[in-house]
């Protein structure tokens, strides 16, 4: 029985948030700060050796008898090239890091009346109620889980079929962040795991579309190129360099296509 089905990362992802939320909710704040910090440098460094991997997408056989050996490597160059300029035109990382505030403040609006009135004998801050601490909870860790270039590219490499190498480092790092938020925001964090399955899956269901139509050579590059963008996550992880993935992220859409231009002509 096969058990590598497209898809499969996305289960684990949810149940590591599941497990993690649960253990936060139940333990809170035990893990002291140190510890944390080896977890991510590890997980910094497993990152770093899957992008080592799906580089090496530049050597496969289909990809160099389509556009030649010699232009796999500036096919990779000139997709983060292109892909980068647009980016940061668009501003994609800082619309990224935007998304969770304007959220938060269109949620707040909308629950606004869940807040109670101020007693006038109370001269302190309006107690939060239950219900904005588990939409608080639950909108701030979906942000987190599923907004993020990890997320994008562990689930396409899931659909088209790559293993699920990435959502695996990817459901450690949410797991040991569930029990941080957990431990704040209570059960509205068990609520994102939803949300990763809604997310991730509809993701991971483009990959296998992708994947049913799109030729070899393009996967590879696609992979490749990917590869180059879990270096910058991993040099994140690491605390070397803050690479802006995000704004990286439409060199994952020039690449097949620069990949068909190149192979038209040669």
């Amino acid at each position: 029985m096969d058990l590598n089905f497209p898809g499969l990362g996305t289960v684990i992802n949810a149940v590591a948030v599941v497990v993690g939320a649960g253990l936060g909710i139940l333990i809170g704040h035990r893990l002291p700060q140190r510890t944390r910090d080896v977890v991510t440098d590890c997980l910094g460094l497993v990152t770093m050796l899957m992008a080592a991997l799906a580089a090496m997408a530049v050597t496969e056989r289909d990809f160099a008898a389509a556009v030649g050996s010699s232009a796999t490597v500036l096919i990779v160059l000139g997709s983060l090239l292109v892909g980068g300029i647009v980016g940061s035109l668009l501003r994609i990382e800082q619309r990224l890091e935007g998304l969770a505030g304007r959220l938060q403040i269109r949620l707040g609006g909308r629950f606004g009346n869940s807040i109670p009135l101020p007693d006038p004998k109370h001269t302190g801050p309006a107690p939060i109620t239950a219900r904005e601490r588990f939409i608080e909870g639950w909108l701030t860790a979906t942000l987190l889980f599923c907004v993020g270039p990890l997320t994008i590219l562990g689930s396409l490499n899931d659909g088209l079929g790559r293993g699920i190498d990435q959502l695996a480092v990817k459901s450690a790092l949410d797991f040991f962040a569930a029990i941080a938020f957990a431990s704040t925001f209570g059960v509205g964090v068990l609520l994102s795991a939803v949300s990763v399955l809604v997310i991730q899956g509809g993701l991971t269901l483009a990959g296998f579309v992708l994947g049913a139509v799109m030729p070899p050579a393009q996967i590879a590059a696609l992979t490749a190129t990917g590869g180059l963008l879990l270096v910058g996550i991993s040099l994140r992880l690491l605390r070397i360099r803050e690479v802006p993935v995000g704004d990286l992220l439409p060199a994952l859409v020039v690449a097949p296509l620069l990949t068909t231009l190149v192979a038209a002509a040669h």
